[in-house]
């Protein structure tokens, strides 16, 4: 494996090389090679390549390759947490659409951070001690493992590939911008990437490339946010005034506009984004990888703090952009002011990068987040993989009868799928928002994976068949409600009108899950459903003590 893995590193570096040569995009102005960024670029990746190799050497198991045997710290995890959360949706589509809205774009903003508070007091202390693995370890605890293993890993792929959607587009968009490549061939340039890293290194490789990012990204943020804030000389009043003066709606920016406008899309984003958070696979995986539930909630105190600044960031630089980036026409295609960025409509943080600091910061705040973004996708692809290989092969089709090398090579060969799947996605939703399409994924989160979480956590009442059929329902109503829905039915597939009128289907996806998951659970008055009761006070007492969770692996 190391030897093959080696050949695949060089082989990719010189592929990065080749990538260097800048191909005019089809309609859009040719830019001038940025050899710097290129440089950076291809560090970078290289550098993730070799903490890969690193940690293919300290991957022995199924516990080091789906949660790092357990041996991550809390101050670790958090940040791991923070570069996963930090995404490309942050980066990239919340500056967006600060630049492009304004105040609704500050309300997506907040909204994606007020999940932190639910998942550090309810969740992440007893995720730690009731599970192993993934989030079917929890839901069938005292459940039917069969039944509940395969809907919690249906599930788990849903939310994966609706959330690699975002990831895609958005690095899609940045290599484009960056070499000058089509946009499908950049999305598949990060396909194969991404089933290098998650074949090869598993959770050690994506936790440290995580880690590494978050502190980049971190840093990158903090002096951009320094070089832009500068030029209206640090005052907070100068950046808004000018900000209302350049946009072409004023003082409009700074009040709701058109998410508000309809009370019902925002209750539904708000319950998506609110509680889509805790039924993020590859962000419940990580409580997996610290020692203890200290450790765990540890972790959510770190992450929410990096996580929070960061957002803090993002709205300054997205205020900052409209000034800096709006009324510049050499970042439009066609060099006039008002037509569309180049790179496409997510790019408006790397141009204002370009702006502030040169060919140079935008080479490194490129480069970190192309990691980001590589780090987020090798995540969600192992939460996807470790749904089918854990959950499905190991649990449910050879009922525990399956050795850890017969797992691994399905979890691998499931990357590989994974990855394709990413692709096409990626493709297909080309012109997409990413923070619009992240919002998507949290409101099918909130549906299908958070009532089935939290009620097995918290309600003793709650069964099998309540479970099934409430998880099914969230599924399917979420889902369906999304494909008819006008950001997919008009936007992606071309139709007229959409079906259903609403972007956001939470409000009516997740309260079908709860009510019919609460109707099905009360209703059963089977000898299975008694049973599945009583075992609850086993599931709390480990729940809140720890008694008999899995133990930490040495590296």
């Amino acid at each position: 494996m190391k030897r093959c893995l080696t050949a695949l590193i060089i082989g990719l570096g010189f592929a990065s090389l080749a990538m260097a040569t800048p191909v005019a995009m089809e309609g859009v102005r040719k830019q001038p090679v940025n050899v710097s960024a290129i440089a950076m670029f291809i560090v970078f990746v290289l550098a993730t390549f070799g903490i890969t190799k690193w940690a293919a050497g300290r991957t022995r198991s199924t516990a080091d390759f789906y949660t790092a045997g357990g041996g991550i710290t809390g101050l670790q995890n958090g940040l791991a947490i923070a570069g996963d959360y930090m995404s490309a949706a942050t980066l990239l589509g919340l500056t967006s659409l600060v630049y492009a809205s304004g105040f609704d774009g500050f309300i997506y903003t907040v909204s994606f951070f007020i999940g932190w508070p639910i998942i550090l007091f309810l969740i992440a202390e007893r995720l730690r001690n009731l599970g192993k693995f993934t989030f079917a370890d929890i839901a069938s605890y005292r459940l039917d493992q069969g039944r509940i293993r395969t809907f919690a890993a249906c599930g788990s792929l849903t939310v994966v590939c609706f959330y690699l959607i975002v990831q895609m587009v958005g690095a899609g968009q940045l290599i484009q911008l960056l070499f000058g490549l089509d946009y499908n061939v950049a999305v598949i340039c990060v396909g194969v990437l991404m089933m290098v890293y998650v074949t090869f290194g598993g959770m050690v490789a994506t936790t440290w490339v995580q880690i590494i990012k978050a502190c980049l990204l971190l840093g990158g943020g903090i002096v951009l946010m320094l070089l832009s804030f500068a030029r209206f000389g640090f005052s907070f009043d100068a950046l808004f005034r000018e900000a209302v003066a350049a946009h072409k709606a004023g003082v409009g920016i700074m009040s709701p506009g058109s998410l508000m406008a309809d009370p019902v899309s925002a209750v539904s984003l708000s319950l998506g984004l609110l509680f889509g958070t805790a039924g993020l696979p590859h962000i419940m995986m990580r409580f997996f990888t610290v020692p203890n539930a200290r450790e765990a909630r540890k972790s959510v105190f770190y992450a929410t703090g990096f996580i929070g600044f960061f957002f803090l960031i993002v709205i300054i630089l997205g205020i900052a952009a409209i000034s800096v980036v709006g009324t510049n026409p050499n970042f439009f295609e066609g060099g006039h002011v008002g037509g569309k960025l180049i790179g496409g409509g997510n790019m408006a943080v790397m141009h204002l990068a370009k702006a502030v600091g040169g060919n140079v910061f935008l080479g490194f705040l490129s480069a970190v987040a192309f990691a980001t973004i590589l780090a987020v996708v090798s995540g969600l692809a192992l939460a996807g993989a470790s749904a089918v290989s854990h959950d499905l092969y190991a649990r449910v089709i050879k009922k525990g009868d399956v050795t850890s090398a017969q797992e691994l090579r399905v979890t691998k060969a499931t990357s590989v799928v994974i990855g394709v799947l990413a692709i096409i996605l990626g493709i297909l939703f080309k012109d997409q928002n990413v923070a619009f399409l992240v919002a998507l994924t949290f409101g099918v989160a909130a549906s299908v994976n958070f009532p089935v979480l939290i009620l097995s956590m918290y309600w003793k009442g709650l069964t099998t068949r309540g479970a099934l059929w409430g998880g099914i329902v969230g599924l399917v109503s979420a889902v369906g409600l999304v494909i008819l829905s006008p950001a997919v039915w008009v936007k992606v597939l071309g139709n007229a009108k959409a079906v259903f009128p609403y972007d956001h289907p939470a409000i009516i996806s997740m309260t079908a899950a709860f009510f019919v998951t609460w109707l099905m659970s009360v209703t059963d008055k089977s000898a299975r459903a008694a049973g599945e009761a009583e075992a609850f006070e086993e599931q709390y007492i480990r729940a809140q003590t720890g008694l008999g969770a899995t133990a930490p692996s040495s590296h």
